[in-house]
């Protein structure tokens, strides 16, 4: 069975203004690798209550699983829940159990729960809460999408807290051919290789340091005994050796 399948939804105007630099997409990257659930794709849009609702609506159906970061804080801009709630045609308002987490939080701060404050209390209708164990205030998930904050110590949490739940397929691996080769040297054979090896996935990435270039040639799928052939084909091809 192919492994489960995702995309990424960054959502913010500091995003792609640049102010702000996401990490949140190789982190998600990284660990859904791990848990062998394949990222497809990642997108990143406005805070536009459209545009955000547009893309859910899409990556939904198209995966089995959409990770959103940004967009539940307390601020007006702060929109994600409302175009979540849109997308699956659902209401949007502030639920009990939320609340209940974010004034008991704010009373051990000694702070006050204001209204800015309870926005971070408004969850769609179904959803399921997602723990926030840095700063209390939950994501959630409806269906198959995961809404969470855009900071990244708090999304970092979240992510950790979804994987928990979700089943992955079969962890990812990976052989690598290090040449002194240029890649446009390389490209051919590599071309040849790929197209007869379809079960795996070949890449070159190329390298140049104190000039000397060359390309780290790298074979991914999940089965090691197929990866260590077509490496050692490769190797053959290229005239080089690989251990």
């Amino acid at each position: 069975m192919p492994n489960p399948t995702a995309a990424m939804l960054v959502i913010g105007d500091e995003i792609l203004s640049g102010r702000t630099k996401d990490t949140n997409t190789n982190y998600l990257a990284c660990a859904l690798t791990e848990a062998a659930i394949d990222l497809k794709e990642a997108r990143v849009v406005s805070d536009e209550h459209d545009r955000i609702a547009e893309a859910v609506r899409v990556l939904s159906k198209r995966y089995d699983h959409v990770f959103t970061s940004g967009g539940i804080g307390p601020t007006h801009d702060d929109i994600t829940a409302d175009a979540i709630g849109a997308a699956f045609g659902v209401k949007v308002d502030i639920r009990d159990d939320a609340r209940d987490l974010l004034a008991a939080h704010y009373k051990r701060q000694g702070m006050e729960f204001n209204d800015a404050r309870k926005r971070m209390a408004r969850i769609p209708d179904g959803a399921m809460l997602i723990d926030n164990p840095v700063s209390i205030a939950p994501g959630f998930s409806i269906g198959n999408v995961h809404v969470m904050a855009g900071v990244p110590t708090v999304f970092h949490a979240m992510v950790a807290t979804v994987l928990a739940t979700l089943t992955g397929g079969q962890p990812l691996l990976s052989e690598t051919l290090r040449v002194y080769i240029g890649e446009g040297d390389v490209a051919g054979p590599l071309g040849i290789l790929a197209e007869a090896n379809q079960d795996v996935s070949l890449g070159s990435y190329p390298f140049q340091k104190d000039g000397i270039y060359g390309s780290n040639l790298v074979v991914r799928g999940t089965d090691p005994l197929r990866l260590k052939a077509v490496i050692g084909q490769l190797a053959k091809v290229l005239g080089v050796e690989h251990e």
